[in-house]
């Protein structure tokens, strides 16, 4: 399998399973079979998305350019490592997927509720790790057609 092929893959699978979750909220209105068809439907277009993402944007290479450039942001803190921002930085590439076409301020409200149960083994706080999240955001939105923001960046 090349790298390409498991980039996809990753995409699909991250875009599936927030998909899943998503569709299942937004199902559960309808009772318990409402959350079964909204987690089925919202795995599928999850899986569209995530691929969509991986294909305009390498997870790798997505990655290393945040691995890279992390100590030059204006929320880098010198108390912080790399391994402290990853997280932050996944999970802006992970949730764009979800809110594909959405502008980061008018969802930033739910990025935050997810944040402390996705987070990981980083100790960021939200504050600490908007930044990068939204750095993550904006950089897999420069990448795909019709910049929701219309800010550019």
């Amino acid at each position: 399998m090349t790298d390409v092929k498991k980039d996809h893959s990753i995409g699909e699978g991250t875009g599936a399973g927030a998909g899943a979750i998503a569709g299942a909220a937004i199902g559960s209105a309808a009772g318990p079979i409402g959350t079964v068809v909204g987690a089925v439907v919202g795995a599928i277009g999850g899986a569209k998305a995530g691929g969509a993402i991986a294909e305009a944007v390498n997870p790798t290479a997505y990655t290393s350019h945040f691995e890279k450039t992390y100590t030059t942001t204006p929320y880098y803190n010198s108390a912080r490592s790399w391994n402290d921002y990853e997280p932050a930085y996944k999970y802006g590439y992970d949730q764009y997927g979800t809110y594909a076409g959405r502008k980061f301020d008018d969802v930033e409200s739910d990025l935050e509720r997810g944040w402390n149960s996705t987070k990981g083994h980083t100790n960021l706080a939200w504050n600490e790790a908007r930044g990068a999240v939204k750095d993550g955001w904006h950089y897999i939105e420069r990448a795909l057609p019709g910049d929701a923001d219309g800010d550019g960046r």
